[in-house]
C-alpha cells in the first residue's frame, strides 16, 4: 500500500493575551470551527535518539477523550514551516503509548496548550494558550497564510516557524530553567 505524503504548512503569531488574539481573528470573519479545549501532547523517541537525530517527530495528541499519532519529517526549506506529516485516529491514546513503549519508543518531553480553532477559505487558524505565550497558528496553502496573516494586521517578519519545543527551551532558558516540560501548573 502506497501513502500519499501530506505537507503541513504552517506559522505562528505571538499575541499579547488570548483576548487579543481572539479578536483578531474574529475580526477576519473566520468561521469558528472547534471550541476551546486542552490538547495534551507526548513526544516519543527510541533511546538512541533516531528520530531527533533525523529531526523528525513522533506525537502522540490527547484531547475531549480522542487521540492521534502523528508522524512529521524534517522542516523543508521554505519561508514557512513545511513538513511532511502523516496523522491517524487512534482508539486510546494510553494504549498505544504502551505498545509504542513496548517497540522502544517513550515520551522525552510533553506539552500542553489550550486551543480554539477557526476557518477563513483554506486556512485554519487556531488560538493556542501556552504556559509560554498566546500565539496564533495558521495552517493551509501559502497563499492563504499570507492572506489571513495580512488581515490579522501581520506580515512574515512577524512569522514564528519555531516548534512549541523550542519555544518552550528559550523560555526556559530566559527563566534560568532546564529539562521541564510545557504543561499548565493546575492542568
Amino acid at each position: 500500500m502506497k501513502v500519499k505524503p501530506s505537507l503541513e504548512r504552517e506559522i505562528k503569531l505571538r499575541f499579547a493575551s488570548v483576548e487579543q488574539a481572539r479578536a483578531a481573528v474574529e475580526l477576519t470573519g473566520a468561521t469558528p470551527l472547534r471550541g476551546r479545549r486542552l490538547q495534551e501532547d507526548c513526544l516519543l523517541d527510541n533511546p538512541a535518539e533516531d528520530l531527533r537525530v533525523r529531526r523528525c517527530v513522533l506525537r502522540v495528541r490527547s484531547e475531549c477523550g480522542k487521540s492521534r499519532l502523528t508522524f512529521k519529517g524534517p522542516v523543508q526549506a521554505a519561508a514557512m514551516k513545511l513538513r511532511e506529516e502523516h496523522e491517524t485516529l487512534v482508539g486510546d491514546g494510553d494504549v498505544l503509548l504502551r505498545i509504542l513503549a513496548e517497540l522502544g519508543f517513550t515520551p522525552w518531553f510533553r506539552y500542553q496548550k489550550y486551543r480554539e480553532e477557526f476557518a477563513l477559505e483554506d486556512v485554519v487558524i487556531a488560538v493556542d494558550e501556552t504556559p509560554v505565550g498566546t500565539f496564533v497558528e495558521l495552517e493551509g496553502s501559502e497563499e492563504g497564510i499570507m492572506k489571513v496573516a495580512a488581515s490579522l494586521g501581520r506580515g512574515a517578519s512577524d512569522f514564528v516557524v519555531d516548534s512549541y519545543r523550542t519555544l518552550f527551551v528559550a523560555w526556559e532558558q530566559a527563566q534560568g530553567k532546564s529539562g521541564g516540560n510545557m504543561v499548565f501548573e493546575d492542568a
